[in-house]
């Protein structure tokens, strides 16, 4: 399977794995399933409940029909990436650096569906995704995203991550980080890794919003360079202790 490389400030390398082929097929065609299961209920709606056609009704029938052309756009921007076949397939939608995309990422991906799938019935897609390698169609692309697989990767090891020693001429850069207790500290350190372990960096987002929330920090570093960060700048006062 193919992946990408996210590098963080500290030079560390993470492999993510990109989401195949099969799964980005299955997963459009659960949604296409969750669409004409919403159709038929629409229909149902318009021609029987209301005993009239479509054109009796036509700014009803306008603004039910927008929850089938806004599908993706919708769910991926409040779900996190990911739509119910993404779900269903445990794959998402991220950037490039392994971290949650903006409305107008989301935006981008879904305006370019009209080439990518509509107009060349998907062919397109199939056919950036498997020559470009990064689980990118030409949405992707323009968007600066990638479909992952969560769950995926395993370094051979997690004992070269279990400790982040800063050298003597380390300046620490959020003074924040000597407060941590020593649980809590462990706690970062247990999820961290494990997240990075498993190539799962939405559980490091989440993890990077607790911590800004707890220790009171505001810092416009990505997620997986603030993490650590701030465990080195911990790490660093607690052997000056």
């Amino acid at each position: 399977m193919d992946s990408f490389q996210i590098e963080t400030a500290q030079n560390i390398q993470i492999s993510q794995q990109v989401a195949g082929i099969g799964d980005r097929v299955l997963a459009f065609i659960i949604d296409l399933l969750v669409i004409f299961i919403y159709y038929l209920v629409f229909v149902y709606f318009i021609l029987i409940n209301m005993q009239g056609s479509f054109s009796d009704h036509y700014w009803l029938t306008f603004v039910l029909t927008l929850p089938i052309m806004l599908y993706s756009l919708l769910l991926e921007t409040f779900f996190n990436g990911q739509t119910v076949g993404k779900m269903a397939l445990n794959i998402r939608v991220v950037k490039r650096d392994g971290t949650q995309p903006a409305f107008s990422n989301y935006l981008i991906r879904w305006l370019l569906r009209i080439l990518d799938i509509l107009l060349s019935s998907g062919g397109l897609a199939v056919l950036m995704i498997m020559v470009g390698g990064k689980g990118q169609r030409l949405g992707d692309l323009a968007a600066g995203t990638a479909v992952i697989k969560e769950g995926l990767y395993r370094p051979p090891s997690l004992e070269k991550f279990s400790k982040i020693v800063p050298d003597s001429n380390y300046q620490p850069v959020f003074l924040e980080a000597g407060g941590l207790k020593d649980q809590d500290a462990l706690n970062i350190r247990k999820i961290y890794y494990n997240a990075k372990a498993k190539g799962n960096h939405n559980v490091i987002v989440k993890l990077h919003h607790k911590i800004t929330e707890m220790l009171q920090i505001k810092t416009d570093m990505k997620p997986i360079d603030f993490v650590e960060t701030i465990l080195t700048d911990y790490q660093y006062f607690s052997e000056r202790e």
